[in-house]
């Protein structure tokens, strides 16, 4: 309650804290503080006011997110956003226990959140957060969406993870699908991916401009010079619009391409 009336001052939609404090204990209000981004209006009076924080009717967050290559930018971008601490989030997110509810783990994890603009109440729990994520995530998986991964010979997550390598290989989407169609004409044949995308992933460095021999040696499992198929998770979260392009591939022999 102290905080309510703090932020309502400071914001100066309190004219009058007195008469704020009066109406509020009549109406019991100090005892029915509940958390949420509310629309208050500029002609209300105390009451109009007061009705609405006590009702817990909120306006949504219309939260959006995108560009994010990493589990902490991910839940940096969403405690921004919304009320929910950024650490409780990583730890579901880190949890194999929690993912493994949505088949995934927590090199997969990220690949449940979808990035496209959602409406959230401010003070969504991590938990509902991550139950609402993985509703979304159900949905965009649809039996068509899967059908073309079972005869690209890939499941959902296989197809997210080439998904993101793509989406850091070009940022023009009609090339996607023929860019696909290279990383997967190497992967039927065992050939390495050699993207230099996911060396710069590995290396954890997201300054680098030019991959150097000195970063192709960086030993790890994400470094596709190294080691041959998908790497064990995405190196960004991939956009709904690339996964489509990549469910959609362009069919040819091409096994190299240059910038």
């Amino acid at each position: 309650y102290q905080d309510v009336k703090r932020i309502l001052t400071e914001n100066g939609i309190l004219l009058n804290v007195n008469t704020f404090e009066w109406l509020a204990e009549r109406k019991n209000y100090p005892n029915n503080v509940k958390p949420g981004r509310y629309l208050i209006k500029a002609n209300w009076g105390n009451n109009e006011l007061i009705n609405l924080l006590r009702s817990g009717q909120q306006d949504p967050v219309k939260l959006k997110f995108n560009n994010l290559r990493t589990k902490q930018q991910l839940a940096g971008s969403i405690s921004k956003q919304l009320e929910l601490d950024s650490l409780s989030l990583i730890r579901i997110i880190e949890s194999n226990e929690e993912m493994g509810k949505y088949g995934l783990n927590s090199e997969t994890a990220v690949l449940l959140f979808l990035p496209n603009t959602y409406e959230f109440y401010w003070n969504t729990s991590a938990e509902e957060f991550v139950e609402r994520m993985s509703r979304e995530y159900k949905n965009f998986w649809d039996d068509s969406r899967k059908e073309k991964a079972e005869k690209m010979g890939l499941n959902p997550v296989k197809v997210a993870i080439l998904a993101s390598i793509v989406q850091m290989e070009t940022n023009k989407k009609d090339e996607m699908p023929r860019i696909a169609g290279v990383y997967l004409n190497r992967l039927k044949i065992n050939q390495p991916l050699q993207a230099d995308p996911s060396v710069v992933f590995a290396v954890g460095d997201f300054t680098i401009k030019r991959v150097l021999n000195k970063h192709l040696e960086y030993d790890s499992p994400y470094n596709t010079y190294k080691y041959a198929g998908l790497p064990p998770g995405p190196i960004t979260i991939p956009e709904p619009t690339t996964i489509d392009k990549v469910l959609d591939f362009e069919q040819h022999n091409y096994f190299y391409f240059c910038a």
